[in-house]
């Protein structure tokens, strides 16, 4: 081991084993070896034959480093040494030498690096200068898998160093990364391609790691190459065939199932995806997402089937002829009870948004009037989604009920979580406002009578469905109460939940009634219940001290709204808050720590608007 060997390992060790100075001096020497003139033919040197894995990487990040910033200053002879060398690694070459390092059997990391060095090459010299790097690799693959699976290495690192766009690219990199793909698809793209389906067919039952690092790299590429080199008669069913096989390699599935969803991602004209999207007959993989939901094949074939449906989607929505129109509505009829069973079994894709989706669906219901039964069942399994998701975790429950920091973060999260789904049931209920009302109906009827293991996140979250509906609904309609309406309001005010004593049930269940006071308005039959709401355990009698406090903000302001529909139930008030009032007047407020809320002000303040208008009422308090 020479001085540089010795400075490299001492500069990576984080053991401890080296002092602080000496680790310093390591670093140092190795930064003065990096400015010699000499540097590229000593790590070449090194890569050839130091079998220290932590040299080899140093060597490797000091060539990209010197590509990458000092290319235009090497000469000929120099660039010459670093693609001659660094290719021959990548090809599996070997020097006559019996002592070489045979870089490719060693550690993956290393290989990437190998893969990123070769391509910051290609940067630089593709196609004007080394127009023959992609042609003169193909012929190594028949090396074997060492070979191949290094190709994959250099084709995803081409990728994401230069021609993926989910990274910030400089004007400069995006104008080079449309020069190599311009080459490259006048080149050997075919020929790329054409390796890649061989490579899969000879190792699919020999080596499914192998063809699954092949199909990996290839669903990269198929965004911007011709389409028609992969749709086609040979690809589209080789890939099915591996996405359907039974007791087959989970991984190589879920690979080939990967390269399906960038097919039908590519952008392209309506009526062209249309046609390729009727073409997969996609039907065929709707039973794999029916296993395991938390496997990765479950989750891979989910993808596809979401990213399915949204392109289906996309085109009923772009195309204008009656038949594409038609095709494109038979098509996502087909899709979508499996993309409502995904969205409340499978974990779903980051890039496919529920909200997003479903709420573009429902936009195109407007055009149906009225809406078809295929529509209206549609209608029906949206709200199940939006009832399953806004649902809390039992986990939380007493971290929820008695408001600690943990219950507090989840009550946070949840609260922004819901915004886009109350959005979504709001937009349902423009749509099919009936059927809306009906499906929350039956949600409290099922929630009341659910196992107590869930009973109150099934009655929160059905009550809160009813919640965030009457923000959509008119003053004429809350007024009238019209359709399932006029049973939904007297059916909660006459419901005793059996877990009315959580916090969250009950809040929600304030918030609603008193959201619906308008029906109460006009339907005064009812005002005896929604009293009693407000005025018994469920609500100022609460013995959570959130609750009650709410319920007093809650029922001042249904006093102000409806006072004058409240005058011949003052005594029953009156009764129901005495010992409420007898508590606050009697309070030492030196002693207490007291405010806002806390103080009484809104029970007094509902005292004193009765006061004003009740002469009886006054006296009594008095």
């Amino acid at each position: 081991m020479d001085d540089l060997e010795k400075a490299i390992i001492i500069s990576f060790d984080e053991s401890g084993a080296s002092d602080s100075s000496l680790k310093s001096q390591a670093v140092s020497f190795c930064q003065q070896i990096k400015e010699t003139p000499v540097i590229i033919s000593v790590c070449i040197e090194k890569l050839w034959f130091c079998k220290l894995v932590q040299v080899q990487f140093w060597c490797l990040q000091t060539l990209h480093e010197v590509i990458t910033l000092k290319y235009g200053l090497l000469g000929l002879e120099e660039k010459h040494l670093l693609k001659k060398s660094v290719f021959s690694m990548c090809c599996f070459e070997i020097i006559e030498d019996g002592n070489a390092v045979k870089i490719l059997e060693g550690p993956a990391f290393i290989k990437n690096k190998l893969a990123q060095v070769l391509v910051s090459l290609i940067y630089f010299e593709y196609p004007l200068i080394w127009s023959s790097v992609f042609v003169d690799f193909l012929p190594h693959l028949s090396k074997g898998a060492i070979v191949i699976d290094m190709f994959c290495r250099v084709l995803n690192a081409l990728d994401d160093e230069l021609i993926s766009l989910d990274y910030v690219r400089t004007p400069e990199d995006i104008g080079v990364a449309g020069r190599v793909k311009d080459a490259m698809r006048q080149q050997c793209v075919g020929q790329i391609v054409r390796a890649w389906y061989d490579i899969v067919s000879m190792y699919r039952n020999s080596d499914s790691e192998l063809c699954s690092s092949v199909l990996d790299s290839m669903s990269r590429y198929i965004s911007w190459i011709d389409i028609r080199l992969i749709v086609n008669d040979a690809f589209i069913p080789l890939l099915f065939e591996l996405i359907l096989v039974d007791g087959g390699s989970e991984q190589l599935q879920g690979a080939a199932a990967g390269c399906v969803l960038a097919v039908v991602s590519k952008r392209m004209d309506p009526q062209s995806k249309l046609t390729i999207l009727q073409s997969l007959q996609i039907s065929r993989v709707f039973e794999l997402v029916t296993g395991d939901s938390d496997s990765d094949l479950v989750s891979k074939v989910a993808a596809l089937i979401t990213g399915y449906a949204v392109e289906v989607l996309e085109c009923y929505k772009r195309v204008s002829a009656g038949d594409a129109k038609g095709v494109s509505l038979e098509l996502l009829n087909e899709v979508l009870p499996s993309v409502f069973y995904i969205m409340q079994n499978c974990e779903m894709d980051t890039a496919f948004s529920t909200v997003q989706f479903l709420s573009s669906y429902v936009a195109t219901m407007k055009s149906f009037s009225p809406l078809r039964e295929k529509q209206l069942q549609h209608v029906g399994q949206i709200l199940e989604v939006i009832r399953v998701q806004i649902h809390y975790d039992p986990v939380y429950r007493d971290n929820l009920d008695v408001l600690d920091r943990i219950g507090r973060e989840e009550e946070d999260r949840m609260v922004e979580f819901r915004k886009d789904l109350f959005v979504l049931l709001r937009s349902v209920g423009r749509v099919a406002p009936e059927v809306t009302q009906i499906f929350i109906r039956n949600s409290i009827g099922r929630a009341v009578a659910s196992s107590p293991e869930r009973n109150v996140e099934e009655v929160e979250a059905a009550v809160s469905l009813l919640y965030a509906l009457g923000e959509s609904l008119s003053d004429e309609v809350m007024r009238s109460g019209s359709g399932p309406l006029s049973e939904l309001v007297p059916m909660l005010l006459s419901t005793r939940f059996s877990c009315h004593s959580n916090r969250l049930v009950a809040l929600v269940y304030l918030e609603t009634i008193t959201r619906y006071m308008k029906f109460v308005h006009e339907n005064t039959q009812y005002i005896t219940m929604f009293l009693a709401a407000f005025l018994d355990e469920r609500g100022i009698h609460h013995p959570n001290i959130h609750v009650s406090q709410k319920a007093s903000y809650l029922f001042m302001r249904v006093v102000k709204l409806l006072k004058a529909k409240l005058v011949p139930f003052i005594e029953t008030i009156l009764q129901s808050l005495q010992d409420i009032v007898a508590r606050f007047t009697s309070m030492d407020y030196t002693e207490h720590d007291v405010s806002g809320s806390e103080d009484g002000s809104h029970i007094f303040e509902v005292l004193v608007t009765f006061n004003f208008d009740t002469p009886k009422f006054a006296w009594q308090l008095a």
